[in-house]
């Protein structure tokens, strides 16, 4: 009997161990030391692995966010050196990408060209812009280890956090904490947003003046959607030159523009798009034969698609036939996010790809590379998933985006911050968030043009996440380098 008894409470030890919940501190800091060469020069630099609450307006915890902050140390005071809060999209991707992917001190172990390669695994990144800034790699709730918490025996509600002004609300309130914390009041501050999370930063621009008193040098947009951008002829026709560039990286188009460089090609197809494919689109089912034939012409010389498909679609391409169609003749799609991937359909009839080329070569990457590094490197050691994505029971969904005006916020924010510029960086192969799309992006935030002196775009010859591939990520690193320089100015007074 005695026997029984033991191994009795011995499985109800056990038990008990095994279905606790899993839980990590909500206030918590691992700190390590690092050195790497960045450029050719010695970088010293601190690692802070840890969690900070969101707290209500009671003062009580109702969230916990995930970061990871890099500090240089080999310098004398860095309490003015720039510091860049970076974002990834989604809504509800962590922030991996660019931390292990572009501007990070370690990056994944890819070829050239960005695409993964066995072993997985990360290397150091010599092109961080460490040497230049510091960087905060922000997760927010429900993605990486940033979860809501209890307080007083209840959850608040995923209303609370899950929709664009609601993130930017909480998102803007952490930041002033973390700064109070860190004592950066007096850094430079950039926001830098890759995707949704350029949604995100064009607005926390304006929360964060206008509610938490932080002023900032500059906002980075990289390959940024934008939710005012509504269908119809424009947004139809904003996605057009993405098909040309997708196209002659394939060697679809006809001789006459396949023997040009891309970048001479490209300024013809926003042309055609801006001032003929717009106004035919909004001509609808009203447009005259003569006028549909010459435009369904224009499209087939500047994608290499077959006109009578194009005729079939009404002279409007969606994004989904586009890659679907392009490689059928060779029984292959091309990627939505980077559209250099090619993929392999269980058929090749339809107008949808089966699956994203590309995320299914990126997820499979990234996701081990950041887990060890943060358990390994970092010493940041939990049993709680790291969430690449906030789905199933850690879900952000749904997403509220009622009354969304970012892109005004965004013109606000720079009419009472003379010293505020916006970068925006794209793939020209990206075929979500177009690269000419975040062009008129740009182009919308102010109609007055009074601030065309104020934005700089960047393209680059790769997709979404285009820091990936080598050049590159050389060339992007350096791009934002200079503009940190441009906007760090000293002696000049905020005035117009």
């Amino acid at each position: 009997m005695k026997k029984e008894y033991f191994f009795y409470l011995l499985f109800l030890s056990t038990t008990f161990i095994y279905t606790q919940e899993k839980k990590l501190p909500i206030d918590t800091l691992v700190v390590t030391q690092h050195k790497t060469i960045i450029k050719g020069q010695v970088i010293n630099y601190e690692a802070q692995a840890g969690r900070i609450p969101v707290w209500n307006g009671d003062g009580k915890p109702i969230a916990s966010l995930f970061y990871t902050y890099y500090r240089r140390t080999n310098i004398s005071n860095n309490t003015t050196r720039p510091l860049i809060f970076s974002f990834n999209g989604g809504p509800g991707a962590g922030s991996l990408w660019m931390h292990m992917g572009y501007t990070g001190p370690r990056i994944l172990k890819i070829d050239d060209e960005g695409y993964p390669i066995q072993p997985y695994g990360y290397k150091s990144n010599p092109y961080s812009i460490l040497d230049t800034a510091d960087i905060v790699f922000v997760n927010p709730v429900n993605v990486g280890y940033s979860r809501i918490i209890e307080y007083e025996g209840k959850k608040e509600s995923g209303k609370t956090f899950f929709g664009v002004n609601q993130d930017i609300k909480y998102l803007a309130e952490w930041i002033s904490t973390f700064i109070s914390r860190k004592n950066r009041w007096d850094s430079p501050k950039y926001l830098i947003g890759e995707s949704y999370g350029g949604v995100r930063v064009m607005g926390l621009s304006h929360e964060l003046q206008d509610k938490q008193w932080i002023y900032l040098n500059g906002v980075i947009l990289v390959s940024p959607a934008d939710y005012q951008v509504y269908p119809g002829p424009v947004s139809s026709a904003i996605d057009f030159p993405y098909y040309t560039a997708a196209s002659w990286y394939h060697k679809k188009l006809p001789e006459e523009l396949q023997k040009l460089d891309l970048e001479e090609i490209l300024p013809k197809s926003e042309e055609f798009a801006l001032n003929e494919l717009i106004p035919a689109l909004s001509k609808g089912g009203f447009i005259s034969e003569v006028e549909k034939n010459s435009i369904a012409d224009k499209i087939s010389y500047f994608t290499g698609l077959n006109k009578k498909d194009i005729i079939e679609n009404n002279i409007n391409l969606s994004t989904s036939f586009f890659w679907k169609e392009l490689l059928r003749d060779e029984g292959k799609t091309i990627g939505r996010l980077d559209s250099r991937y090619k993929g392999i359909d269980r058929q090749d009839s339809g107008n949808r790809v089966d699956y994203n080329a590309e995320m299914s070569a990126w997820d499979h990457a990234f996701t081990p590379a950041i887990n060890h590094y943060l358990q390994n490197e970092l010493k940041f050691k939990s049993d709680v998933k790291y969430n690449t994505w906030g789905r199933g029971h850690h879900s952000v969904r749904p997403w509220n985006k009622d009354n969304v005006r970012v892109r005004d916020n965004l013109r606000q924010a720079m009419a009472e911050n003379p010293f505020l510029k916006v970068f925006t960086q794209s793939g020209y192969y990206d075929g979500a968030t177009t690269y000419f799309s975040a062009k008129y992006t740009m182009w919308q935030v102010d109609p007055s043009g009074k601030f065309k002196d104020r934005f700089f775009f960047k393209g680059y010859r790769s997709g979404h996440m285009m820091y990936l591939r080598k050049e590159d990520l050389i060339k992007a690193n350096d791009d934002l380098r200079d503009f940190i320089k441009k906007t760090t100015t000293k002696g000049k007074p905020a005035k117009y």
